[in-house]
């Protein structure tokens, strides 16, 4: 009952939890203990020598972002020699998706929890193609993220200042109800963020021509939303960290190599097992044999109740990553089997408008042998290809009877 009762308060900070967009930022300016030398990665803890090719890639430009190389064999120079250091998003309040690379300069939305006063952060989303979150670092790349930085990232702030902030739990359950699931598939949430900030960013461009190119860098990218929800997502999530006896997960995150988990009664502690190759369509010419590992942040999704605990409000998803409408709905009824509730804001059309599954518990993951399922890019394990398809992926277990066997270990069971 002792658990129980800690659960119940744990899920319900996250389902009470209000993210609202109320800026973005440089992260120097704003990410709690960011600095100069300081670039953030995606998942648990992990070193350069063992970092996957697409996190390596993407670690090695954003030093060249930064100014601190001019080549791939300075940039490397200048990790191996500490000259810069490497820290995961998770323990700066921000996430990232894939590699989850954020440096100092990067603009970073910025993302406030209304109800219990604690904030998040991920960076803006670059869009398709050959991306630095999945390793690229060619001169394409690195001047398409100047420019995000230097010409859309100012209109973005002053456009989100002059709408007052944006509503991110009005904006996700909105957007369920219209086909997304909030990770893969963010159509709805996308298109809503636009229509929020359109006329804001035609006010306070500084030019017609500005203002033109930031509105079709957004009406572009299918998945700019991800960014800002993942940070909606990980305010959530923070809201139900540090509840005594909890067994509760607040963050999952893979870096390629390590898959990890957090549960809020152990505090800050991370549970790692090796992670899984996701399984699901590849784009023309490319093959499983190509995949790297599961990669990225953008699990604090499905620790918030969407992504892929929400694909039954998604059928449209299993296009992209493989299977039939049918599997979509059974995924989420799934996951009902090792969650505590059922989110308040965030429910499914299909499912009798029931809340999405939420709060999962290390021990009826592990008593039943159920992991998450999740929602996830694939990317190529060489560094620079960047994304090679879509699909589905489930964590390792043994991170989740890691995990129980140190809580038993903690409180005496």
């Amino acid at each position: 009952m002792k658990i129980d009762r800690a659960n119940a308060e744990a899920v319900g900070r996250m389902i009470e939890a209000h993210p609202v967009l109320v800026g973005l930022r440089p992260a120097l300016e704003v990410i709690p203990g960011m600095q100069e030398d300081l670039i953030l990665h995606a998942g648990p803890p992990i070193i350069w020598e063992q970092m996957a090719g697409p996190m390596r890639g993407a670690v090695v430009g954003a030093i060249l972002f930064e100014g601190r190389a001019r080549t791939e064999a300075e940039a490397v120079a200048q990790i191996v020699s500490g000259g810069v250091r490497l820290e995961p998003c998770h323990h700066h309040q921000a996430v990232g998706p894939m590699a989850g690379v954020t440096t100092p300069s990067m603009p970073v939305y910025v993302v406030e929890n209304r109800t219990h006063g604690n904030r998040a952060f991920c960076s803006l989303n670059e869009g398709y193609g050959k991306v630095l979150r999945f390793g690229a670092f060619s001169p394409e790349v690195l001047d398409r993220l100047a420019w995000m930085r230097d010409v859309a990232a100012p209109v973005f702030s002053s456009a989100i200042e002059a709408a007052g902030g944006i509503d991110l739990r009005t904006l996700i359950a909105e957007a369920l109800q219209m086909g997304d699931e909030g990770h893969n598939r963010n159509r709805a949430a996308s298109n809503l963020l636009m229509k929020a900030l359109a006329p804001s960013v035609a006010r306070c461009a500084p030019s017609a021509e500005i203002a033109s190119s930031v509105l079709q860098f957004m009406a572009d990218n299918a998945i700019g939303a991800l960014n800002p929800i993942m940070a909606a997502c990980k305010a959530m999530a923070d809201a139900a960290q540090e509840v005594e006896d909890s067994t509760l997960v607040y963050a999952m995150a893979r870096n390629g190599t390590d898959f990890g988990i957090r549960v809020s009664g152990m505090g800050d502690r991370w549970f790692t097992a090796p992670v899984a190759v996701p399984q699901g369509l590849f784009f023309p010419g490319f093959r499983a044999e190509d995949a790297a590992g599961d990669l990225g942040d953008s699990t604090i999704t499905e620790t918030a109740g969407i992504g892929g605990f929400a694909m039954a409000a998604a059928p449209a998803i299993v296009a992209f990553v493989g299977g039939s409408p049918k599997d979509a709905t059974n995924t989420t009824l799934e996951m009902y089997e090792i969650t505590s509730a059922e989110h308040r804001y965030f429910s499914i059309p299909s499912l009798g408008f029931r809340g999405t599954p939420v709060g999962i518990d290390i021990r009826k993951v592990v008593e039943l042998g159920i992991t998450p399922r999740v929602n996830t890019g694939i990317a190529h394990r060489e560094p620079g290809i960047g994304q090679i398809g879509a699909g589905l992926v489930r964590p390792p277990l043994a991170a989740f009877e890691a995990a129980l066997v140190a809580y038993a270990e903690t409180y005496g069971y």
